[in-house]
């Protein structure tokens, strides 16, 4: 298989991976701090390494969502250079469903059965044709 095969192939796997880590982006910003929608494309863009870039339209769409099931709650204030601004924080139940996603999805990286698997295909990739 040729390389522009595999970044092909790359490509779309990491398109689907990515649109399914935006809700997790979200919430972990959203943990750190309360945020209104314009500032939380580059925010989310630094805390993912650059790995997450995000128009400002699916920001709201899925704050929307979140909020409709109670695991965001927003709140007007006003702004220092402006007119008042959504700002949008988690709920207690949205702590806790990223508490649980985070055990559940994230922290299984770590784990020695895991991470030495990964740390093989990082360390034989040079083998690779």
């Amino acid at each position: 298989m040729a390389i522009d095969d595999i970044g092909e192939l790359l490509n779309k796997w990491e398109e689907t991976y990515k649109k399914g880590l935006l809700s997790f982006w979200i919430l972990l910003l959203l943990y750190e701090r309360p945020s209104y929608p314009y500032e939380m494309s580059a925010e989310l863009a630094k805390i993912s390494q650059g790995t997450i870039s995000v128009d400002d339209n699916s920001i709201y769409r899925a704050l929307n969502r979140f909020e409709s099931v109670h695991i965001v709650k927003s709140e007007l204030k006003q702004s220092n250079t402006g007119p008042q601004r959504k700002y949008y924080s988690l709920t207690t139940t949205g702590k806790a469903l990223l508490t649980e996603f985070i055990q559940r999805n994230i922290q299984v990286f770590e784990t020695p059965f895991v991470a030495e698997r990964i740390s093989t295909v990082l360390q034989n990739s040079s083998q690779i044709e």
